[in-house]
């Protein structure tokens, strides 16, 4: 059988980048039961913020993710996220939004440290860690 799918968010990356020791972050511990997805909008996100000497570590890493276009079928969720949060007045940011449409869109739970921001998002599964 194979391993549930997870979305894992931008902060769950910075975790384990920055973390000196891996074994000690929930991507690490996550890997032997999950597979992981990111988004292209995580990418970029990611990428925009690396130095050049980190960049094999981080090409090696994403080797072993699935990593998941921003279509048409995302920005049409986005955009019903957008002007669901403005109507609350609760925007997040343009990433976020993007993200969480893209956990939307291929039904999947979105691992993130950020709860706060997605939980405003009421259409978006958040995993939790049993």
């Amino acid at each position: 059988m194979e391993s549930p799918q997870i979305l894992i968010d931008t902060s769950i990356l910075i975790d384990y980048f920055r973390k000196r020791h891996k074994d000690k972050t929930l991507l690490y511990s996550l890997s032997f039961t999950y597979r992981f997805a990111i988004s292209t909008v995580t990418e970029f996100e990611f990428f925009a913020g690396l130095s050049a000497i980190h960049l094999k570590f981080t090409n090696t890493l994403f080797a072993n993710f699935l990593i998941l276009p921003f279509d048409s079928t995302c920005t049409q969720t986005a955009s019903e996220i957008y002007k669901n949060l403005k109507s609350k007045n609760q925007l997040i940011s343009p990433p976020d939004i993007f993200i969480a449409a893209t956990a939307i869109s291929h039904n999947l739970s979105l691992l993130t440290l950020n709860k706060e921001h997605f939980e405003r998002e009421h259409g978006l599964k958040l995993f939790h860690i049993k």
